[in-house]
């Protein structure tokens, strides 16, 4: 992403060597979506451990650039190493910029329905490594395929013994990725804006790490939150976005550009933010390959994408 002295200096080149068209020009003005789109593999759970390899050779023809990945049921990397995983990514032309790992054994807040799977049922989550107790086999892992990013899906917060603990994983794991070059963040959902005994745990999380946020645009907006906002407030600490739309009712997930989120509006904000990556994802939707297609075709009408 260009920053604003780099924007100027390439607009007194362009200018000085009678390059600067129009088209240009509009190109530097929308540097965010000149990223390359990413995918978050999540959105096509139980429809890539089908065929992996001809899934992300899929993927890639649609367009798609760099890839952040999430549990599979097959295990380890959608039945790989992270190696091998990584290998295959790189043959189709694809970047493993980042990946999911859950910081507790994963335990529904109150009131939470898990969502259906493709086969129509509540999902049942695997047994999985998480950061509490297999952090450093989780890091080597990551540091065998070249990931860039290690990032937390999810944390139980639902006491605040539970918030307590996982600002010590999450402080833990950072210092542990550090150590191995690796960056890490943590990923919200709608449940972190929401009080527990009086506290909003991301605010906790905000305050007593340094940890850096994968912000999911419409969790945090289903959780009455202002992401533009969110970006003034603390600039530079969302380097990674999950990009998704939402019905008016903020129940239903949509395809990027079917529903309701200003994304011209959240994407103008993303130097703020300090934007390094975004990744498209649809939570389980009715046809994968037809959302990931969709919300690719939106950006690039949006403003022009790598």
């Amino acid at each position: 992403m260009l920053k604003r002295r780099q924007f100027i200096q390439q607009s007194a080149a362009l200018s000085l060597g009678g390059l600067l068209t129009a088209k240009s020009f509009s190109s530097l003005l929308h540097t965010p979506l000149n990223q390359p789109a990413g995918l978050q593999l999540f959105t096509l759970f139980g429809v890539l451990d089908k065929d992996v390899p001809g899934g992300i050779k899929k993927i890639a023809e649609v367009g798609y650039k760099e890839i952040e990945s999430a549990f599979s049921m097959k295990g380890g990397f959608y039945g790989m190493s992270a190696k091998d995983f990584a290998s295959l990514l790189k043959d189709n032309g694809l970047s493993w910029k980042s990946h999911h790992v859950l910081g507790t054994p994963f335990v529904p807040p109150p009131g939470m329905k898990m969502p259906n799977g493709p086969d129509g049922k509540p999902m049942v989550i695997p047994k999985m490594n998480t950061l509490k107790d297999e952090a450093d086999i989780i890091i080597n892992e990551m540091v065998e395929g070249g990931v860039e990013w290690l990032v937390c899906a999810n944390i139980t917060i639902n006491t605040p013994a539970d918030i307590k603990t996982a600002v010590e994983i999450l402080n833990k794991t950072d210092e542990a990725c550090k150590k191995k070059g690796l960056k890490f963040a943590y990923h919200n959902h709608d449940w972190e804006f929401k009080p527990v005994e009086g506290k909003i745990p991301y605010d906790i999380f905000l305050k007593e790490t340094q940890v850096k946020m994968e912000l999911d645009l419409a969790w945090a907006i289903k959780g009455g939150q202002d992401p533009v906002a969110m970006f003034k407030k603390d600039p530079g600490r969302y380097p990674l976005w999950h990009v998704k739309d939402l019905d008016s009712t903020h129940e239903n997930i949509l395809p990027v550009g079917s529903g309701t989120l200003d994304f011209k509006r959240i994407f103008a904000a993303s130097e703020s933010a300090g934007l390094e990556y975004y990744f498209i994802e649809h939570d389980m939707p009715k046809d994968a390959w037809a959302s990931i297609q969709e919300s690719i075709v939106y950006l690039k009408k949006l403003a022009p994408v790598s």
